[in-house]
């Protein structure tokens, strides 16, 4: 028994002939006899009475003819249900990031889209920057959002934020009143800094450009702790512009820039080119990558905040 069976024998019923039927739906007479027919044999009783050039149901038509339109229209809301899968946005987004980026560049990103789209679903899966690129490649995510840069031919890549990374200090610190720093000022006082990452690689290599060895005072797996610790007064560090901004703004933090360091971070969002997104998934990357997101520099961030 097929769809296109029940479909015949719902175009039967309905106009009581079989060559009305067969006009309707582009066929010819013999056709819809055989469909019907195969019908019969598999439902195993006759469901239609031809005497006297009248087509009406027989006690067994008459039973199955509510069974054969629920079927028709449990077809019918499949069909319009992936159709609107595909065409109109709903279902799950899921994306895989760090925890810095979940909370401080996402959170925009996802009320933009949640305005225009309540009915899809959005899940972040908190990640660091490899197990995020592996949760893509294995189809365990949608999207990852990740720092530049990233080169893999498997995956498209759009660029979705840009800020600087700066130096930050507690308020109290010695060298909260400055703007601008020197290197060897830095040197004088203890660092927090990042365990892993492209960020602590970038200042690795600053350093190590000037032929300098910094005092790292601690080392740590979340850039949240870091803040924090920076905040207490433990050290000072490095963090992205986009990570203090909210600090800063309410005089619980300080940043500046340091002489000759200039570290930008850019950040995009991932998925495999193999991938089939969904429309859902398609609007998201549409609200995503509208005009990539630019933290102004530090310099010009002081006058809003004084």
């Amino acid at each position: 028994m097929d769809f296109e069976q029940l479909k015949t024998f719902q175009f039967v019923s309905r106009l009581k002939s079989f060559s009305r039927a067969a006009d309707n739906l582009g066929v010819t007479q013999p056709a819809i006899s055989a469909q019907i027919r195969s019908l019969e044999n598999e439902v195993g009783a006759r469901l239609f009475d031809r005497e006297g050039g009248k087509v009406t149901f027989t006690a067994a038509g008459r039973l199955f003819e509510p069974f054969a339109e629920h079927c028709l229209q449990c077809h019918s809301h499949i069909l319009a249900g992936i159709s609107e899968l595909y065409h109109s946005p709903r279902g799950e987004i899921s994306v895989s990031t760090s925890e810095a980026i979940s909370l401080y560049v996402l959170p925009s990103v996802f009320a933009q889209f949640k305005k225009l789209y309540s009915r899809v679903h959005l899940s972040i899966v908190r990640s660091e920057r490899s197990r995020t690129l592996e949760s893509v490649f294995s189809r365990e995510v949608d999207f990852g959002i990740v720092s530049m840069p990233v080169k893999d031919s498997r995956l498209l890549i759009h660029s979705i934020h840009k800020d600087e990374v700066v130096l930050v200090t507690a308020l109290t610190h010695p060298l909260a009143e400055r703007d601008t720093v020197k290197l060897d000022e830095i040197l004088q006082y203890p660092l927090l800094m990042m365990k892993h990452g492209r960020q602590r690689e970038r200042i690795n290599h600053f350093f190590q450009s000037r032929d300098v060895q910094p005092r790292i005072a601690m080392e740590l797996e979340s850039s949240e702790l870091q803040k924090r610790l920076i905040g207490a007064g433990i050290g000072i560090g490095f963090l992205p512009h986009t990570n203090v901004c909210a600090d800063e703004a309410a005089g619980l933090l300080k940043t500046m820039r340091v002489e000759g360091m200039r570290i930008q971070r850019e950040l995009a969002l991932v998925f495999r080119k193999d991938k089939m997104l969904t429309r859902a998934a398609h609007t998201f990357l549409e609200v995503a990558t509208n005009g990539v997101r630019s933290v102004p520099p530090v310099t010009k961030m002081k006058s809003r905040f004084a």
